[in-house]
């Protein structure tokens, strides 16, 4: 197993990343196909990153979607927006080695702390980002579409 990052689009590549949101959010598979200009942004970003988890055989089992977030006052932090593995090798550790490389991706781009919710009803994604020191916060999200 191995983490590296998003450098190229491939059809199977996109589409086995939908797979895996799907698998993440129920809402995912309304969605449709994710556009080839979404690969090209996120790809060419300096801002931006996709981690992947691939098996032996390059198959892609987990990702983490990445974003550098900046403001005046709170200094430079990573924001994960998707963090997802393969409900086939849940539990093997994936996971663990996809948060480390985004603890060194936020570290590599000079970020102090790396942000993201969880949404209710998500026990073992809970306690698996407590059992890596992350803190509760209690808070509200918001959202408005534009």
């Amino acid at each position: 197993m191995k983490i590296t990052r998003l450098t190229t689009y491939t059809e199977e590549t996109a589409n086995r990343i939908r797979e895996l949101l799907v698998q993440l959010s129920r809402s995912g598979k309304d969605r449709g196909e994710i556009p080839r200009e979404w690969f090209d942004e996120l790809i060419s970003s300096p801002y931006h990153d996709m981690l992947l988890a691939l098996d032996d055989n390059d198959k892609i089992i987990g990702i983490a979607t990445l974003s550098i977030i900046m403001g005046p006052i709170v200094r430079k932090n990573a924001y994960l927006e998707d963090f997802v593995t393969d409900e086939s090798v849940r539990g093997r550790g994936i996971g663990s080695k996809l948060w480390d490389a985004m603890l060194d991706w936020a570290k590599e781009k000079g970020c102090a702390e790396l942000n993201f919710t969880s949404g209710q009803g998500r026990e073992a994604a809970w306690r698996f980002y407590q059992g890596k020191g992350a803190e509760i916060y209690d808070t509200n999200f918001f959202r408005k579409t534009i």
